[in-house]
């Protein structure tokens, strides 16, 4: 039984029956003593779905800001992920009960295994422990960070589970059509970080012409492409005016020229964060 998402975000089914809100406040980078605020700020314009993780180093941050924003916790998703140092079994469950301590919860509505960090080895006993997480109903859903076909294909082959989620590195520059349609054809959401390209594609003439077309921003313009692709997307930003501005993206469509245009922009080198194959950590 999945709780309530509020209805100005559209949600996505989740593969074990939850639901995820389609767009939401990624705080990689915000600043611990100003991420409660950042997440305040947030929920105000009708953000639900918060994103981040032990190696942002704010959690608590993000939790004193669920805590003082005025949303009841029952409405919100809250992603946080595990990072590379603290992979294995019996790390993975001590990591996560420092993340919930952190955030002040009793649970999140979704733990990622941040990096699969092959040279580790470690990915599939971190999975087993995420997966006794959800047994346990300490994380509603859970999935993986920058997991390649290959990565994935042995967590299900050898635990059966399949992932709710994969957030990867995705924009107009980089849009991995092939992991996409991979996650499609088992089940799993696609999540976009970087989805503005680190504010490089905010500048491109062809995402412009688009914005300027729907009067709407190029920023706004790209989070409405990964919508209608079917992306979960989580900009992310700490200018409160870029916070709302992001969030102003139901009101538009983006046409199949639009659509079309932005489809073009995809380059093979367009990749702007690490490699998950050799990002080792």
């Amino acid at each position: 039984m999945s709780h309530t998402i509020a209805a100005a975000t559209p949600a996505l089914p989740l593969n074990d029956g939850h639901r995820m809100p389609q767009l939401g406040l990624g705080v990689l980078q915000a600043p611990a003593e100003a991420t409660a605020e950042v997440v305040r700020t947030a929920l105000a314009a009708g953000y639900r779905s918060i994103d981040t993780a032990s190696a942002y180093r704010n959690e608590a941050g993000v939790g004193e800001g669920v805590r003082t924003g005025g949303v009841p916790r029952g409405e919100l998703f809250i992603t946080t992920k595990l990072w590379n140092d603290a992979q294995g079994y019996d790390s993975a469950l001590r990591a996560f009960d420092e993340s919930l301590a952190r955030l002040g919860m009793d649970y999140v509505d979704l733990y990622l295994i941040h990096w699969p960090a092959p040279q580790r080895g470690l990915y599939l006993d971190s999975w087993r422990a995420l997966i006794r997480l959800r047994e346990e109903g300490r994380a509603r859903s859970i999935g993986v960070s920058n997991f390649m076909p290959e990565h994935v294909r042995r967590l299900v082959a050898e635990t059966g589970v399949t992932p709710a989620v994969n957030q990867v590195e995705l924009h107009p520059r980089f849009q991995q059509s092939d992991l996409r349609a991979f996650d499609a054809g088992q089940g799993i959401v696609t999540q976009a970080w970087s989805p503005l390209g680190r504010g490089k594609m905010l500048s491109d003439p062809v995402i412009a012409r688009v914005a300027a077309k729907h009067g709407k921003s190029p920023a706004q313009a790209i989070i409405r492409w990964h919508i209608e692709s079917g992306l979960v997307v989580i900009p992310k930003s700490v200018t409160p005016e870029r916070i709302v501005e992001n969030f102003e993206v139901f009101d538009f469509a983006l046409d199949a020229s639009d659509m079309a245009a932005i489809g073009k922009l995809d380059d093979s080198a367009g990749r702007i964060g690490p490699d998950p194959l050799n990002a080792g950590f």
